[in-house]
């Protein structure tokens, strides 16, 4: 069997894909990635025998560009991913299912390739907060801010539904026809589908799945399908496999797999395991792929408010380029690391909510910070604190005071007993679960 796995993100959406790699291969299974062509993301990839199929751009570049991409230039870097078809195309030949995850208009070019090819298509998300639901609002999409005299989530996805529509509509169709694909009425649940998989853990990111109240397995499809309270027909619609939603109807036959995450067997650089071994666990502080704005300020303030704590600090540079501030022995600076290996080392992780690095740190017992700045970060924060494993810091902007308060709860023995309890409670093994679905699913084809 082969498959090919798509998505054009940072690396909190690439990482996932490493791990079905994994467990697909295990399995037997040919596998394929497109992926943006950063140097980082090709060295992850090829560190477990995967080859990258080069998507796009260079994320980091447009993630960290001085000068921020404006809602006006969306639909132009749409059109450039739905560029990427013939490359595509091509890695997909002789695939049996085609996996899209991330960003809309990469995910429309890969429906585009399997429709042409006629090639299954599944899409799954790497959060809840991005399917449509009557339980949460969607979150904004660039330059379309959601109304702020509605409530109704039901009311909230038919809007998200019309932005998708304005956003990417026209570009995408132009694209299709360009093909010889006929066009889409609702570019968001094309794209989605009826049955999208939900790629994160039931306990730290839970799908509510069914609007009467009744309880179904995380492992299994939700009763968003046709008939969720046992009705002749669901009050949002039917969404059975190809049935046709109307923008109206949200609720989704979504499959909640588990995270995507297997073991990271990489050792830690010797510098980085000699600085832990030298004192007590310290805090950790990173914010991925997320060029925070006045990095200097936040390393500053991250740093006096961990030594305030009397521990020492971890400084991950990533794409902040946090760096050293003084000469002192208690802070050492990290590139790339072994997060699953680091997390179970320190006594706390600061870092921004991503669904990636927040999985990492719940399956880690560390307790945590979140510092979010946007999009499904926001959410992690809040599940992180409504389970009781770290702090929400209210604000993008963090202070020496706002994080010394945050770490005077997230340093608290309650708070490492609870976290510890809870990474207990992550079934890290929903990269398995996915392989195994799509070869029993698609492996006979």
């Amino acid at each position: 069997m082969r498959v090919l796995l798509a998505n054009y993100d940072s690396r909190g959406g690439v990482e996932p894909l490493v791990g079905l790699s994994v467990r697909l291969r295990e399995l037997g299974a040919e596998v394929r990635v497109c992926a943006p062509p950063d140097e980082e993301f090709a060295r992850r990839l090829a560190s477990v025998g995967v080859p990258l199929v080069p998507f796009g751009r260079p994320v980091r570049a447009l993630m960290t560009a001085a000068v921020p991409p404006t809602a006006g230039g969306v639909p132009r870097r749409a059109a450039e991913l739905l560029a990427e078809f013939g490359t595509v195309a091509e890695a997909a030949e002789g695939c049996d299912v085609l996996v899209a995850t991330g960003l809309l208009p990469a995910a429309a070019c890969v429906r585009s390739v399997a429709d042409k090819l006629g090639v299954p298509y599944v899409y799954a998300s790497f959060q809840s907060v991005s399917l449509p639901s009557p339980h949460h609002p969607p979150m904004a999409r660039p330059g379309r801010p959601l109304p702020t005299d509605t409530t109704d989530n039901r009311a909230l996805w038919d809007f998200d539904a019309r932005s998708a529509n304005d956003l990417f509509g026209e570009v995408i169709n132009t694209h299709r026809a360009s093909v010889g694909l006929p066009p889409v009425a609702d570019v968001r649940d094309h794209v989605f589908t009826d049955r999208p998989w939900l790629a994160t853990d039931p306990v730290l990111d839970p799908w509510r799945s069914s609007p009467c109240g009744s309880e179904s397995s995380p492992w299994e499809p939700s009763p968003w399908e046709s008939s969720p309270c046992g009705s002749e027909s669901s009050p949002w619609g039917t969404t059975g496999e190809g049935a046709r939603r109307g923008p109206s109807s949200p609720g989704l036959g979504v499959v909640q797999t588990g995270t995507w995450i297997v073991p990271d067997e990489r050792p830690l650089p010797d510098g980085l395991t000699a600085f832990l071994d030298a004192g007590a666990p310290p805090v950790y502080v990173g914010f991925g792929s997320i060029a925070i704005g006045g990095s200097e300020d936040v390393a500053r303030a991250s740093v006096e408010a961990i030594r305030a704590h009397g521990r020492r600090v971890i400084l991950s540079r990533g794409w902040a380029e946090l760096a050293h501030l003084d000469d002192r022995d208690d802070c050492f600076v990290v590139g790339e690391a072994n997060h699953h290996a680091l997390f179970r080392r320190v006594a706390a992780v600061v870092h921004h909510g991503g669904a990636g690095t927040t999985t990492t740190a719940t399956w880690a017992g560390a307790p945590q910070v979140v510092v979010p700045q946007g999009a499904d970060q926001p959410y992690f924060a809040g599940r992180v604190a409504e389970l009781g494993i770290g702090v929400a810091h209210e604000g993008p902007t963090p202070t020496s005071e706002s994080l010394s308060a945050a770490l005077k709860v997230a340093l608290a023995p309650e708070t490492a007993a609870r976290a510890a309890e809870v990474a207990g409670m992550v079934l890290p093994d929903g990269a398995v679960r996915a392989a195994r679905r799509l070869l029993d699913t698609y492996g006979g084809q």
